[in-house]
């Protein structure tokens, strides 16, 4: 089992955050008097260099709904490594049924990712990515997933501290 890396983030006055909205449910209850509508919004929450976060909001409105996912999810910030563009090495993460992989990509590849996996990528900030969504593609599982394989991203100086080599050696071998 991999230890999680997770760099938490407190959301800040002067972080200048943009919302995705990755999925809207319609959820339906029956009672006795009738039926009763509420909603679900999952949102994705990033300052496109280096930070994401998920977040779930229910209520009986949309628009409330989605108001009460971007508070969840400044309340779930990660950081994540992002170099030149794209990640530093190969990840893969599951959550649920949801596997997801991502892997580096050369410059000017462009982020290659379904959906719910593109929302969080480009969130973060990463523009050249390769990514597969495999198993399951409830977009809950999949975020979850996919920021769970962004926050096990390690910088190579924290690597070259690990093992206690220099920075050369990581990227040489």
């Amino acid at each position: 089992m991999s230890k999680v890396n997770v760099n938490k983030v407190k959301a800040g006055g002067d972080m200048e955050l943009k919302e995705k909205v990755v999925a809207i449910n319609r959820v339906v209850k029956t009672t006795k008097g009738g039926r009763t509508f509420s909603f679900s919004a999952l949102v994705v929450v990033g300052n496109e260099s280096g930070v994401v976060g998920q977040g779930l909001g229910k209520a009986k409105e949309v628009q409330e709904a989605i108001t009460k996912g971007i508070e969840d999810a400044k309340k779930n910030l990660v950081k994540v490594p992002v170099m030149h563009g794209t990640i530093p090495h190969d990840q893969w993460a599951k959550d649920g049924a949801a596997k997801v992989l991502i892997k580096p990509a050369a410059h000017g590849a462009g982020v290659i990712a379904g959906g719910s996996m593109r929302a969080v990528l480009e969130s973060a900030g990463v523009t050249d990515v390769l990514a597969k969504s495999l198993g399951s593609a409830n977009p809950h599982n999949v975020v979850k997933a996919t920021i769970k394989a962004l926050s096990l991203l390690r910088e190579p100086v924290q690597v070259a501290k690990t093992r206690t080599v220099k920075l050369s050696k990581v990227f040489n071998g």
